[in-house]
């Protein structure tokens, strides 16, 4: 069942649409579709109005790779809900949900990194008795190999987990993903970059984030993905 309530909004246009109720009708038509279209494979892309027209409208849906398809659909349908209750009259957004992430914007932005919308999570507590520089260390050991994995893998997904050196913890998890609008190596450039930013806002942390608008990288000192079942 899907349950997570928590969730970040950006609004990246400051401009608004003169036509709201027309502009409304369509966004809204549009992310509905996406509700529908996205959870067969965890992704989807749409346009509604002519290109460079009055009321064109692009958007994007991506849900987590380890999500199931009602799920999916159901944070895809929560998101846009939640979009038009609060941006529907800007001309571009994003939320971001626990399971999912949904954008629109009037300018055509499939295939660019979004490096424009971007937040950090992290765990407030350090790891103890563990160096911090080590920690990190592994942290990169761990995502960069997951980078490696997810933008050679169809569905821009990996996740995984690398053993610690005794002590308390005794390993850590992972979690690297893109939006498949972007190329092969777009989506690696992008996993990177996120990876490289954790020293700076999430040193020794006991978990940690970095999302942006085409991709996001995870760690925690415990496992939080789901499994399939095996029948």
């Amino acid at each position: 069942m899907y349950h997570r309530t928590h969730f970040t909004i950006s609004v990246f246009s400051q401009e608004n649409y003169a036509d709201y109720g027309h502009h409304r009708n369509s966004l809204n038509g549009l992310l509905n579709l996406l509700s529908t279209k996205t959870p067969a494979t965890g992704f989807g892309l749409a346009s509604t109005g002519p290109p460079r027209g009055r009321g064109h409208v692009n958007a994007l849906a991506l849900c987590r790779g380890d999500v199931a398809k009602k799920d999916c659909k159901t944070c895809v349908a929560n998101a846009g809900d939640a979009l038009i209750d609060r941006c529907s009259n800007n001309k571009g957004a994003i939320i971001w949900y626990d399971d999912c992430l949904l954008k629109y914007s009037n300018f055509n932005f499939f295939g660019d990194i979004d490096e424009q919308n971007k937040f950090y999570l992290y765990n407030y507590q350090d790891v103890e008795k563990m160096n911090p520089a080590l920690f990190n260390k592994k942290v990169k050991e761990l995502l960069s190999g997951l980078s490696g994995k997810a933008y050679g893998n169809k569905k821009f997904y990996a996740t995984g987990e690398l053993k610690l050196f005794g002590g308390k913890y005794k390993k850590i998890y992972g979690m690297a993903q893109c939006t498949r609008d972007l190329s092969n190596m777009e989506c690696k450039k992008c996993l990177d970059d996120a990876i490289n930013e954790l020293p700076s806002c999430c040193s020794g942390k006991k978990g940690a984030r970095v999302v942006t608008g085409s991709c996001n990288v995870r760690y925690k000192l415990y496992p939080f993905v789901n499994v399939p079942k095996v029948n």
